[in-house]
Parts: C-alpha cells; sequence; structure tokens
C-alpha cells in the first residue's frame, strides 16, 4: 500500500505538481485532426487547464487559455482571424503563440499588448491526430511511433471522458492477471445468469515484466501454451508514461492500437482508443475510409445508468469506475502477481526524481534521426487474435466505431459482422 501522501505524489495532475510537471514533458492527444476541418474552436481540459484548440484563417492550429485576459470570455466563440483569433466580447485578437496583436478602440501601445499575452501552447499533428505538449521549452519531438506513420492504414478513434484519476487506468496495463478474472471468469458469470455456459478463461502459469527505451513490456505465459509464443517472448509495450500498445497480429492481418490514458485533472481521464489497421495485400479499400480519422464515442454505461460488462473494455471501465475518482491507495493489499504494478510505481518515483535533478525523464526523443518511425517491441502473432479478426475487434471498443462493418468486409470477406463469444486471453 502507498501512503496517503505518495498517493496523491502520484495522481495529482496540476501545473506545480511533481506528477503534473512530469506529464508535461510529454506529447499529450487532444482531438482528432478531423474535429478542427469543420470547426473553428474546440474545448480542450488537459492536465486541469481550461483551454481551447482553435484554427486561424490560413489553417494554424493554436492552442490557448479559455478565458480572454481582458474581460475573461471564453475563445470557444471567438471569431477565427488571418493570423489568430479574437474574443467575442471585444474583439481583442490573440496568435498561436498568446501574443495579443490587437485591441480595439485602445490606444497603440506594444507594451500594454504584450503584457496581456495569454498562456499558449505548441500543437502538432501525427497520424490524424493533434498533440499538444504543456511542458518547458526545448520541446522534446512528437515522438513517430510505428502506429502513427504507418502508411497506407485505416484510423479510427474511440473516445470516453471516465471520471477517475489517470493512475488507476494505467496500472490495469500492468496487471495481466485481470484478463484471466475480469474478462474471462466475470463474463462466463455474466452468461451463466443468461443460462449459457461458456468457457473462456485461461489460466496465467507466468507473468514477467522487462524495462526498454520506452516503457515496461509486459509478457504472459498461458497455460498449455509455448514459451516460444509471442505473448511471452516478445510481449507488448506500456509505453511510460500513459500509453498501452497492444499486439499487432499477423501478415494479413496487421493492425497498431494504442490506449492512451490523457489526464484531464486529478479526478477525470479522456480514454482515446487509436487504431490503424493496414489492409490485407490485394485487398479493394474504399477510398473513403483512408483519408481521415473515424472518430466515436464509447459508452461504459446504458440508458438505465448501468455499467455496459459484454465487450472487454466495458470491462475495464467498470473496474476502473468502482475504485471511486481517486484510489485509496492506502487502503491496498499488493501481492504477488502486482509486481507489475509495482514496477511501474517504481518508474514513476524515478522519473520523478530525475525531474527533481534537473534531468530529462525516459522516453523523450530529441534526435530527428531516430525520429522518422520508431518501431515498438510486440507481438505479431498475439493469442487474442487467434478465434480471428472479427471475433476479436467485436467485442472490445471497436463494435462502436461506424466503420466497423466496413474492417470486417476489409479483413474477412464474405464473413457478416455478427456477435462472437470472446476467446481467452485479451491485454
Amino acid at each position: 500500500m502507498l501512503t496517503a501522501e505518495l498517493n496523491a505524489k502520484l495522481t495529482q495532475v496540476s501545473r506545480g505538481t511533481p506528477m503534473g510537471e512530469l506529464l508535461r514533458r510529454y506529447w499529450q492527444p487532444i482531438a482528432a485532426a478531423v474535429e478542427l476541418e469543420k470547426a473553428w474552436t474546440k474545448r480542450v481540459r488537459l492536465l486541469g487547464e481550461d483551454l481551447v484548440l482553435f484554427r486561424d484563417r490560413q489553417g494554424k492550429l493554436g492552442l490557448i487559455a479559455e478565458q480572454c485576459p481582458h474581460r475573461r470570455a471564453s475563445f470557444a466563440h471567438g471569431i477565427p482571424t488571418r493570423d489568430g483569433i479574437r474574443c467575442p466580447y471585444h474583439g481583442w485578437e490573440f496568435n498561436s503563440a498568446g501574443q495579443c496583436l490587437n485591441q480595439p478602440y485602445e490606444p497603440d501601445n506594444q507594451a500594454f499588448r504584450d503584457s496581456v499575452a495569454t498562456t499558449a501552447y505548441p500543437v502538432q499533428e501525427l497520424g490524424g491526430l493533434l498533440f499538444a505538449y504543456l511542458g518547458p521549452q526545448p520541446a522534446p519531438l512528437l515522438p513517430h511511433f510505428d502506429g502513427f506513420v504507418a502508411e497506407g492504414t485505416i484510423r479510427m478513434m474511440g473516445r470516453t471522458l471516465l471520471p477517475v484519476n489517470w493512475l488507476q487506468v494505467m496500472e490495469n496495463s500492468l496487471d495481466p492477471i485481470h484478463t484471466e478474472w475480469l474478462h474471462g471468469h466475470h463474463y462466463e458469470f455474466q452468461k451463466e445468469q443468461e443460462g449459457i455456459k461458456v468457457a473462456i478463461s485461461a489460466r496465467h502459469q507466468k507473468i514477467d515484466f522487462k524495462e526498454f527505451e520506452f516503457g515496461i513490456t509486459k509478457h504472459r505465459l498461458l497455460e498449455g501454451h509455448s514459451e516460444e509464443s509471442d505473448d511471452w517472448r516478445v510481449g507488448h509495450p506500456i509505453v511510460f508514461p500513459n500509453m498501452l500498445a497492444v499486439g499487432n497480429g499477423g501478415d494479413r492481418n496487421r493492425y497498431y492500437s494504442f490506449q492512451i490514458r490523457v489526464p484531464v485533472d486529478d479526478e477525470h481521464t479522456m480514454h482515446l482508443w487509436y487504431n490503424a489497421y493496414q489492409p490485407p495485400a490485394g485487398a479493394q479499400v474504399p477510398g473513403h475510409l483512408l483519408d481521415t480519422v473515424h472518430v466515436y464515442d464509447v459508452p461504459y454505461k446504458d440508458e438505465n445508468g448501468e455499467f455496459i460488462v459484454d465487450n472487454v473494455d466495458g470491462q475495464d471501465m467498470m473496474a476502473w469506475v468502482t475504485q471511486g475518482a481517486v484510489a485509496d491507495r492506502t487502503q491496498e493489499h499488493l501481492g504477488s502477481s502486482d509486481v507489475g504494478i509495482a514496477l511501474y510505481r517504481h518508474v514513476l518515483r524515478r522519473e520523478l526524481k530525475k525531474l527533481e535533478e534537473g534531468k530529462d525523464p525516459i522516453g523523450l526523443v530529441r534526435d530527428a534521426a531516430r525520429n522518422t518511425c520508431i518501431e515498438l517491441p510486440n507481438e505479431r502473432d498475439k493469442h487474442h487474435n487467434s478465434d480471428g479478426f472479427s471475433s476479436f475487434m467485436l467485442r472490445t471498443h471497436a463494435k462502436y466505431s461506424p466503420i466497423a462493418s466496413d474492417l470486417v468486409s476489409i479483413f474477412e470477406p464474405g464473413r457478416t459482422q455478427e456477435r462472437t463469444e470472446p476467446a481467452e486471453s485479451l491485454y
């Protein structure tokens, strides 16, 4: 268990807190680029800060504090200009660097304009997503991880705003054993109540974790499987500090899958699922599937306010939310199966110490030559793909995607989109 002081240190994300400062050293996704194609502004809450993402008349993106420094009106209703955005209240104009360009009805006073500069952060696009950097300069490069730069992929992004702290979501990724129970025995129990008998849980024989350049790889050996299996030999990575990369699958159904836990504030997390699917050779892919990121919302409660637990991600979200807004780690009792969580917390504390010493934390990329395409360690023959592309996809968040049926027709031609029972082993 943790002390209350250490629990607070690892969970508080606002500016000036230890974890808030650490998380600000990394680029964080804030939107899909397509969302700013038809809208001029979008509200963003990130690391406890209320911001507005906007594009000017030249198409340049900016991210600034939501309230205008003049009379505190919101830029979410601002008027785009050639070089920035005007406050809708009195027309004061600011650019993407936060500089005040114009103050209608005020004397031309450069010093005054300079004095009212507002908070602004850089924004970059990668793989159809928009990322922001809220940390000190010089900013590290936005990492070009493989799935964000792979060419010719079909991309989609699911999202949900969860009323929980980012850390309890992230710690789930260091916990292989939960899949055996939450996604196995718990699902079996749900089906039992419907009068349906299924047997899908698989026992873990061994688990292991290894540090690498960008975080930690997670390994599992399931009962009946060989130690030559990719799940054990290769594993898949937890990319520090707040991203999980799941198995890519084989050559015919290769896809990249990322879960990104974006800290909104101490008690809210924007959970993003970003998938990029590489169509099989010779597949006929309609152009509209390739030219954008397809965005959709993933619910975790039904119309009656009950948790949706008929899919893997819904089961995870139930477990995260029922821990409370901020999990009370002073009351927990870790066991030997929680070695991954213990390691992750150790790495967090180690990187916080490095920050205190004025050093870069792990995983920052500053060499452009290194950043063309960063290949992450990942399984090419992951067990959770063993019962077919559509079977796995349709028992996850992807079932809510507007292009789910299109993907099934591309990767499993002739197969209709239908609900199938989940197989053993997931994340």
